[in-house]
């Protein structure tokens, strides 16, 4: 699995789209859980565990941002 530090190096692009396959590869898998076909439930775990980090690091670019472009505002003021 992707560990944080490696998510904190992708570009904003890189993460939206992994973000995207981790959301679908983790749909197929609640699906394979539903019908009784998982072979690795702790498949469920990871695929989660690595969305939520996913989010938590956009969350965090998107509130540097926001701090950044408010102290921006603050100096030309």
């Amino acid at each position: 699995m992707t560990k944080a530090s490696e998510l904190r190096e992708m570009s904003s692009e890189q993460l939206d789209l992994t973000l995207k396959e981790t959301t679908e590869r983790f749909f197929r898998l609640r699906l394979q859980a539903q019908t009784e076909r998982l072979d690795a439930p702790s498949e469920l775990r990871k695929h989660r565990r690595l969305i939520a980090r996913i989010k938590t690091i956009q969350t965090e670019r998107a509130r540097q941002s926001a701090k950044a472009l408010e102290q921006g505002q603050n100096t030309k003021a």
